[in-house]
C-alpha cells in the first residue's frame, strides 16, 4: 500500500499547532514550496544559543528522523539558516522559542 506525503504547508500548519497546544511559542521564518519545501526547525533557548533541527533519511531502513545540523550561538545558526536557504529557497524555517529547548520533535506523527 503507497502512502502520500504530507504537503510542507499542511505539515508545518500541523506542527505549529501541537506547539501551540504545548505553550512553546513559534512562527514561521521563512515560508518555502507549499508542496515539496523542505523543512528546518531552530529552537532559541532564549540564552544566546540555539539548534537546528533538519529532517533525514536513513538510506538502509527508509526511515526518516530529525537531526541536528548545527548546535551553538544563535548568530551562527541563523548564518547556517541563511547559507541552506541560498541552496534552496524552498526550504521553510520554523523557529521555536523555548528556554528548555522543547521541540516536541520526538513525538509520534512529526516525521511524515
Amino acid at each position: 500500500m503507497a502512502t502520500e506525503r504530507l504537503s510542507a504547508d499542511f505539515w508545518v500548519r500541523a506542527y505549529l499547532k501541537r506547539l501551540e497546544l504545548n505553550n512553546i511559542p513559534a512562527y514561521i521564518t521563512a515560508r518555502g514550496n507549499a508542496q515539496a519545501g523542505a523543512v528546518l526547525i531552530k529552537c532559541a533557548t532564549l540564552d544566546g544559543r540555539a539548534t537546528l533541527w533538519q529532517r533525514s533519511y536513513d538510506l538502509a531502513s527508509g526511515a526518516r528522523a530529525w537531526i541536528v545540523l548545527r548546535d551553538g550561538p544563535e548568530a551562527e545558526v541563523d548564518a547556517s539558516i541563511v547559507k541552506q536557504r541560498s541552496f534552496d529557497p524552498d526550504l521553510w524555517v520554523v523557529e521555536i522559542e523555548s528556554r528548555e529547548g522543547r521541540t516536541l520533535l520526538d513525538e509520534d506523527g512529526l516525521h511524515d
